[in-house]
């Protein structure tokens, strides 16, 4: 049997983009959801949406920015028995505008999310990961993650830490019958781009069209990438063939374009 056929799966960041997508595709096939959020609402209506004979649907309702609710998600999940055997890390926060006037709660939000509740969650779980016949960890990065970038400066480097640190586990873990992988996904059609926006003064993120991939595909790619036990997808053909142009460059060059594009 597949790894995802009956699969037990947590997915955090689950009311909306791609962890709604995840929550979507996955539907079919799980035997268990644990979908998690902040917005408690949106869960229930997607429970409802997603509801089949033979699949349990939980919802729960987490600020994962708050150290205090990520310990009681655990110590729920710990409570709950779920034989959990997919964990996909897939919460994140953005922030787009230069880093001297950005707040500091978003900043730190920023942070909590996308390194402090993965990696704590992570480590949480690998024992009842390990437990399993067979489990995976997807850890969803971005391609913004290879590269520093002027006005998304921590994004981008939280991005790099997930990255580094997926791989990292994924080494350690080889054997163990827990299987690592990274999404690094370019521009997509989702609602991240306006939440990254600062209300007091916004600047749009823009991206050539060309370079944009749907929810539905980055999915799709991911959770291939999940079964076929690949270390790291990029999905869109341009979008990968951009990145591995970009790492060619020297540090030199890259750090003209970035002034340009700071300026």
């Amino acid at each position: 049997m597949n790894l995802l056929d009956q699969c037990h799966v947590l997915i955090t960041g689950a009311s909306s983009g791609l962890g709604r997508e995840f929550a979507r595709q996955l539907a079919t096939r799980a035997a268990t959801l644990v979908l998690v959020a902040r917005r408690a609402e949106r869960l229930e209506v997607l429970k409802s949406e997603l509801e089949r004979p033979g699949l349990t649907i939980h919802c729960r309702q987490a600020d994962l920015s708050d150290r205090a609710e990520v310990e009681s998600l655990i110590a729920w999940l710990a409570s709950a028995g779920i034989p959990l055997n997919f964990l996909i890390n897939n919460a994140g926060l953005g922030d787009h505008g230069r880093f001297e006037t950005g707040e500091w709660e978003r900043v730190r939000e920023m942070l909590d999310v996308n390194i402090g509740a993965l990696t704590r969650l992570t480590h949480a779980l690998l024992p009842t990961l390990k437990a399993q016949a067979g489990a995976a960890i997807l850890n969803v990065s971005s391609s913004a993650g290879f590269v520093p970038i002027p006005k998304m400066a921590v994004y981008a480097a939280t991005k790099a830490y997930v990255s580094s640190f997926s791989e990292g586990i994924r080494a350690e873990l080889r054997g163990s019958g827990v299987r690592v992988t990274t999404l690094c996904p370019g521009p997509v059609f989702t609602e991240f781009g306006r939440v990254a926006e600062r209300v007091e003064k916004p600047e749009p993120l823009t991206a050539p069209e060309c370079l944009r991939v749907s929810a539905q595909k980055v999915v799709a790619d991911a959770l291939h990438a999940v079964e076929a036990d690949r270390a790291r997808v990029i999905p869109g053909w341009l979008m990968a063939l951009t990145v591995a142009a970009v790492a060619t460059l020297p540090m030199a060059v890259l750090r003209y374009g970035l002034n340009r594009r700071a300026r």
